[in-house]
């Protein structure tokens, strides 16, 4: 589907994300009028994507997150690994949700009267997703294969060219 073909109440960028979500076939679920999750199945896990529009702030704020329960004796270099990763994202930012224990992405777009476009929603889905395909394994490494941050970022910062 062609993103100019979409047709959504330009009050609330939510309607427009929940047609991204319907052309890309990602379950969904509304919530409330400004409420939208999804489920995108990722290389390494599949990704629960909440969205909430604020139209107190006029902003749409995205939070993906990963079936990934951090314990307690790992978080202190989890929380090393999220401070490295942030360094390098130019938008959005990882966060460790304490009480569960949740890795998630965040992200807000601030629109401050003016609409959101289908591009701009795409854009800001696709850095998520991106964010926590690129970085999902170094969590991983320092949770599971107790490896520290530093060597987690080194072990997955490497980029592939060609095919084999």
């Amino acid at each position: 589907m062609a993103l100019a073909q979409f047709d959504y109440d330009r009050s609330n960028p939510v309607d427009l994300v929940e047609q991204i979500a319907s052309s890309h076939d990602w379950a969904t679920d509304r919530t409330a009028t400004d409420e939208l999750t999804l489920v995108v199945a990722g290389s390494w896990a599949d990704y629960h994507v909440s969205l909430n529009w604020r139209d107190d702030l006029e902003t749409l704020h995205l939070a993906c997150a990963f079936e990934f329960k951090v314990p307690e004796g790992r978080l202190a270099e989890v929380y090393k690994l999220v401070a490295q990763i942030n360094e390098q994202l130019w938008v959005g930012h990882f966060d460790i949700w304490t009480h569960e224990g949740l890795i998630m992405f965040r992200q807000g777009l601030m629109l401050n009267g003016a609409v959101a476009t289908p591009s701009q929603c795409e854009a800001m889905l696709r850095a998520a997703l991106e964010a926590c395909e690129r970085y999902y394994q170094a969590f991983q490494f320092v949770v599971w294969a107790g490896k520290d941050a530093r060597q987690a970022m080194a072990a997955t910062s490497f980029a592939t060219e060609g095919q084999a």
